[in-house]
């Protein structure tokens, strides 16, 4: 049998790992982005929520993803605190790209110019409102390539979840390379499907680029 037969018989795997890549990557940035916009929110205050705040996305900057995944999956027990690996996996991604998140919009708040945001407030909007309505989407489209790399990050730091015994996609791809002794092709596959996604994200960041020059976000 050929080594692409071989790949072609281990399909299941691969698209068992690829959904838990996907699945994995798809949850944690969407609560870690609503995170995120949050923290922003709430670092512009000025009161101790915001100074521990500050001090939260600091250690998480600080500190290398794959530390936490450890931290989370193989220190919490001594604690008396047992996450499975798939949850440990996920609150780890959530955790630490959620401080990300929220660091790159709070820089990009400070240099957006205050004219609409003093003109809301004289209209009587709230700080959430003004936030949600007309600060956030500003926010998110001038940062859009930052907010891209960091999604490429998170997607590419889905596959050091392996190590703490995640079925993803890389751990599909080592237990089929380790029964057969095929890591060129088995690999191979694992690279086309990463690609496959980060096209994806390089598409839907293009799509959003021309919908917030639409809207006359890019001009602002």
């Amino acid at each position: 049998m050929s080594e692409w037969a071989i790949i072609w018989d281990a399909r299941q795997a691969f698209l068992d790992g690829f959904l838990t890549t996907l699945l994995l990557f798809g949850l944690s940035v969407t609560v870690a982005f609503g995170m995120g916009c949050l923290f922003a929110f709430w670092l512009e205050r000025r009161n101790p929520l915001s100074w521990l705040l500050r001090g939260f996305i600091d250690c998480m900057r600080m500190l290398p993803f794959l530390i936490l995944a450890y931290l989370l999956y193989y220190g919490l027990p001594s604690l008396g605190l047992r996450l499975d690996a798939w949850t440990a996996g996920l609150i780890a991604l959530i955790v630490y790209y959620a401080a990300y998140f929220g660091e790159v919009l709070r820089g990009a708040r400070l240099v957006l110019p205050e004219g609409q945001v003093e003109a809301a407030k004289a209209h009587g909007f709230t700080a959430f409102t003004l936030y949600r309505r007309i600060v956030l989407p500003q926010l998110v489209i001038k940062t859009r390539p930052l907010m891209g790399n960091l999604l490429i990050l998170a997607l590419k730091d889905t596959a050091f979840l392996t190590i703490i015994t995640v079925r993803e996609l890389t751990a599909a791809a080592n237990s089929v390379q380790a029964t057969y002794f095929i890591p060129m092709e088995a690999f191979v596959v694992v690279i086309a499907l990463y690609w496959l996604i980060s096209i994806f994200l390089e598409l839907a960041l293009k799509w959003a680029g021309r919908f917030g020059a639409k809207r006359g976000f890019e001009n602002v």
